[in-house]
């Protein structure tokens, strides 16, 4: 598959990937951080696996698809952890990660 057909992913894993550091960054200032300790933990981890998803698309590797559903699944993971805090950046990571992990899924298939 060419970088082209893997271009709206590449964009659903990079958007991620900024709505989870921007999540992690604000949950460091949240005031009970003790509280955000796994979506920070998450976050950071959903954000270096959309960035290497959509380096491995960009590449064409022949692991794409092993990736793109490792992906989905940190993307669910991180999202049903953000769902649960009322933060608006929590909230648009959610939204971000779910739209990442349906469109990493559909890559897969």
């Amino acid at each position: 598959m060419s970088h082209q057909k893997y271009k709206e992913c590449i964009e659903e894993c990079l958007k991620c990937m900024v709505a989870c550091n921007h999540c992690y960054v604000s949950c460091l200032d949240e005031e009970h951080i003790g509280m955000m300790k796994e979506c920070i933990r998450l976050d950071r981890e959903c954000a270096d696996i959309c960035e290497f998803a959509a380096h491995a698309m960009s590449i064409n590797s022949k692991y794409v698809k092993e990736i793109c559903l490792a992906c989905a699944d940190a993307c669910e993971a991180c999202g049903n952890e953000c769902k649960k805090h009322d933060h608006e950046h929590c909230q648009q990571c959610a939204e971000a990660c779910f739209a990442c992990a349906k469109m990493c899924r559909e890559m897969a298939a």
